[in-house]
């Protein structure tokens, strides 16, 4: 019995090389990897390959902002008091002294004054927060313009805008808990918002406020989603998108030797890890350095908040800015019916504001429905070898911008001395007119760049260099491109638009063709047709050209 216990234990276990550890550092190694296989699992993960781009810190930067937003969270909220008790302030910032407020206030601005480091961990969190917003939506922006949303990612991009869409929300409800003057008319406009939805809303806003507005619940309940529910949730997404980025390998640029099934680049560990270190360190501290030198949300300027006043330049955050947009360009039409009254100049922005970020999240499926590609993709594209979806992602950032104008009509109007009117009506105007027109010119200058890359491929480089021929015709020197650059430039794929089955069958019957194929076929010869993409050049088209007569 002896014997085969022996036998079976040594199978399972090879015996060491060496008689005892090094050192006890080694033997606790030794311990750690016999109960948790970290060995193995470092051995598999930690020579990694990723390819080496600067659009890839894109990513990094969000996740460094994100463990800097917890990092000073956690400390924030050692001394903050989430409460909407009344108490009167009597602290070393003196044009307070005397002031009733609440328990949020009172100690935001204990933080700002008495705690030492308070207001400058304050205003890295702030800073962190807006970073981390902008660095989410460039990142999402160059994985968008690029096609690397494409299978087997299309999880990971609707991750990815679930942590954008939480991390919007969570910093409008991490800027409302100081309960001062600013805060509290972005809540009273939430409020707004919430009792313009039919049928519900007043159930809505007395389960989130407790009662009649502002109650005495709404701080302490966005304190809680603020920094448990809400970070929780960002923090699973978070894991799961940086496991999906490790099962798919990430992608990478086209290149000489690189192609879907391999990853050109640098190991995980060392060189990509002590990059990554470095870069850490250089996203905090820049982070620090504007909030030292740029004071964002300076509570104590705007004061309390009070029901019956109003911050008069209260904005919001600038990622939150489309949406007041939408309301502010809105007409105030009203529908009132079996004694009820609907308020569509808020119930319709309300609509919209969810429906453009669906619309986002679902647009890698649209684009593999249109297309029909079912193959895995790694090799990113360039944006203008995609000129439809590089013009409706240029389309959409010109919404945006058009929508931002409209959040902040009131400090245009102001500081330009211009007509708030005026600037209403643009913007209702721009929100249906501007995108189609960023559509269009992005759309012919991508096609103007694709017919650029063509005549580099086939007629090479302008030298600059002049020859005057025999007969005296002079000519510029063209110099042909190398084969790395040649590869770049047409390893691109083309895919051809989807053709409609024929009209009848081959017995003469005729064919019934559904809305829903005509729709693709339709899209399909908007994204990939005659007049979205420039023919790239074939190798017999090249060799002709470089080996015939008159190339110069």
């Amino acid at each position: 019995m002896s014997a085969a216990n022996s036998a079976t234990s040594g199978a399972s276990k090879p015996a060491s090389t060496r008689d005892k550890p090094a050192n006890k550092a080694e033997a606790v190694a030794d311990w750690a990897d016999g109960r948790l296989g970290i060995y193995s699992l470092a051995k598999a993960n930690l020579r990694k390959i990723f390819p080496d781009h600067w659009s890839f810190m894109l990513g990094e930067i969000c996740l460094y902002t994100f463990i800097i937003i917890i990092l000073t969270g956690v400390y924030l909220t050692l001394f903050f008091n989430p409460s909407m008790g009344e108490v009167v302030y009597h602290g070393s910032y003196a044009p307070l002294n005397g002031i009733r407020m609440s328990e949020a206030y009172a100690s935001t601005v204990d933080i700002s004054f008495d705690v030492r480091g308070g207001l400058l961990i304050r205003q890295i969190h702030h800073w962190a927060a807006i970073v981390f917003v902008a660095a989410m939506l460039v990142h999402m922006m160059r994985v968008f313009f690029t096609g690397a949303f494409r299978k087997p990612r299309e999880v990971n991009w609707i991750f990815g805008f679930l942590l954008l869409f939480l991390g919007m929300f969570d910093g409008f409800m991490g800027y409302s808990l100081p309960d001062d003057l600013l805060s509290g008319t972005g809540i009273r406009f939430m409020e707004g918002a919430i009792l313009a939805v039919p049928l519900v809303g007043t159930y809505i806003q007395f389960f989130l406020f407790g009662g009649q507005f502002p109650g005495t619940d709404i701080i302490p309940r966005f304190f809680t989603i603020h920094i448990l529910l809400i970070p929780g949730v960002m923090v699973g997404l978070l894991v799961a998108h940086l496991i999906l980025v490790f099962y798919h390998k990430h992608t990478q640029w086209a290149g000489p030797g690189k192609t879907e099934k391999n990853v050109v680049g640098m190991p995980l560990m060392p060189v990509y890890m002590a990059k990554a270190g470095g870069f850490f360190f250089l996203v905090f501290g820049i982070i620090s350095a504007m909030s030292a030198i740029a004071t964002v949300n300076p509570i104590w300027a705007y004061g309390p908040y009070r029901p019956d006043q109003v911050s008069t330049d209260a904005q919001p955050d600038w990622y939150m800015g489309f949406s007041e947009g939408l309301i502010r360009i809105m007409p105030g039409w009203e529908i009132r019916a079996w004694g009820h009254t609907l308020n569509m100049g808020v119930f319709v922005p309300l609509m919209i504001f969810p429906l453009v970020l669906a619309v986002i999240a679902v647009y890698p499926f649209i684009e593999s429905w249109v297309s029909g590609d079912k193959r895995e993709h790694h090799i990113l594209d360039r944006p203008r070898n995609a000129p439809v979806r590089t013009g409706l992602g240029a389309a959409w950032i010109s919404l945006y911008l058009v929508l931002l104008i409209g959040g902040g009509n009131d400090l245009i109007a102001t500081h330009l001395h211009l007509s708030i009117n005026d600037i209403t009506y643009f913007v209702r105007v721009g929100f249906f007119v501007i995108p189609v027109i960023t559509f269009v010119i992005t759309k012919r200058w991508c096609l103007g760049l694709q017919r650029r890359d063509r005549d580099k491929v086939l007629h090479g480089r302008e030298t600059g260099v002049i020859k005057r021929l025999p007969h005296g015709e002079f000519v510029e020197v063209h110099a042909q491109l190398p084969q790395d650059k040649l590869h770049e430039l047409t390893a691109h794929e083309q895919p051809a638009p989807m053709e409609l089955p024929a009209e009848v069958d081959e017995n003469g019957v005729a064919a019934k063709t559904g809305v829903l194929t005509k729709t693709r076929a339709k899209l399909s010869r908007g994204f990939y047709g005659e007049g979205s993409q420039i023919a790239k050049p074939t190798a017999e088209e090249h060799h002709e050209i470089t080996s015939g007569h008159g190339h110069h």
